[in-house]
């Protein structure tokens, strides 16, 4: 702690008390010794500048002691900053009224310098301990943090890795994931959810089809219709791929649960694999369908061509209320100049 460097306050209405001390204070090496003799000046100052302790007198005209004490209070223990009242009053009531109200210590008038000084420095040294231990503090929780961050980022990006790696299944290039999950944060967006959920969206909607590395190739990459038999293979991949992230208390590996079970549910009760109907179906699955089957429909796959974009988008409309929550659809239709920008910055050669 370097003497030199610290700030003292001292309010005193009366000039020769604050020049004793600030002698008395020069003398230990405080020269960022700073007086004020009104006291409505003092609390302006304290506030605008920065001190580290604070020598308050208890009576004062226009404003006592205990009225500035309590007009810097806050500021002073948020700042770990001591106040010392000096006063002739010794009373027990007067040292507890004083101390209920945020002083932190007593100075005696008439002033003992040898006094002063022990409680100055005695002061001081805590302080310089607090915050020592405030900026120990302060840099284990941003260590902790940065770990945090980047157990959150790695965890992210295997996710990312494995949904992609699912589609590679079907689909050589492995964007359909990355662009559907942006059209479903945008449609989420849309629809007025909240940043936490609009991330949770964009990063577990790219596990819709995570089941599909369950699915034979000989169905997954048939190049025509696919028998009822088969179908019904097909179907398996929303409870293969719910199965795969069960069990765990992560929100987000929760959330990609019931998008990867529930995508292929319809609005209208007719979907599989459990005939969900309406707002029975999870919310974040409801908003992954409209974004997954726009950009399937738009996506040359074994079994199909790629749809022109705006017979896509009216199948979308033809599909609202029976296969599609009607707000999505109409939230999808709200946001469809942003669904284009997104196509058109993860084209399908990315």
């Amino acid at each position: 702690m370097n003497a030199a460097s610290l700030r003292i306050l001292v309010v005193d209405d009366e000039p020769d008390n604050l020049l004793l001390i600030r002698q008395a204070l020069r003398r230990l090496g405080y020269t960022g010794c700073v007086v004020e003799t009104d006291p409505v000046q003092a609390v302006a100052r304290f506030h605008a500048e920065h001190f580290d302790l604070v020598l308050l007198d208890y009576n004062m005209p226009g404003m006592s002691g205990l009225e500035v004490l309590s007009a810097i209070a806050d500021k002073a223990r948020a700042e770990q900053v001591s106040v010392v009242m000096v006063t002739a009053q010794g009373d027990r009531d007067t040292r507890l009224q004083t101390l209920r109200a945020g002083a932190k210590d007593f100075l005696a008038k008439p002033i003992d310098l040898a006094e002063l000084s022990i409680r100055v420095q005695n002061l001081l040294e805590t302080r310089s301990l607090h915050l020592a231990l405030r900026n120990t503090n302060l840099h284990l929780e941003a260590v902790v943090n940065d770990r945090t961050r980047e157990l959150h980022t790695t965890r992210l990006e295997i996710i990312r890795r494995l949904a992609r790696a699912a589609e590679y299944r079907d689909n050589e290039t492995g964007i359909h994931v990355q662009r559907m999950s942006l059209y479903a944060e945008a449609i989420g967006r849309r629809l007025g959810l909240p940043a936490h959920d609009l991330d949770l969206l964009l990063n577990a909607s790219p596990m819709h089809d995570l089941g599909k590395i369950g699915i034979s190739d000989l169905i997954l990459l048939k190049p025509g219709k696919l028998t009822p038999e088969e179908f019904t293979v097909m179907q398996q991949h929303t409870t293969i791929g719910a199965s795969i992230m069960d069990g765990h208390d992560s929100e987000l590996l929760r959330t990609a649960h019931d998008i990867a079970l529930s995508h292929h549910e319809r609005w209208n009760g007719t979907g599989y694999p459990h005939g969900l109907a309406g707002e029975a179906i999870p919310l974040m699955a409801r908003i992954a369908s409209v974004a997954d089957v726009f950009d399937a429909l738009t996506m040359v796959r074994p079994y199909k061509k790629a749809w022109d974009i705006e017979q896509a988008r009216q199948e979308i409309v033809h599909m609202t209320g029976t296969h599609f929550d009607p707000e999505i659809a109409a939230a999808f239709q709200a946001c469809f100049s942003e669904i284009l920008d997104i196509r058109a910055a993860n084209p399908d050669h990315a």
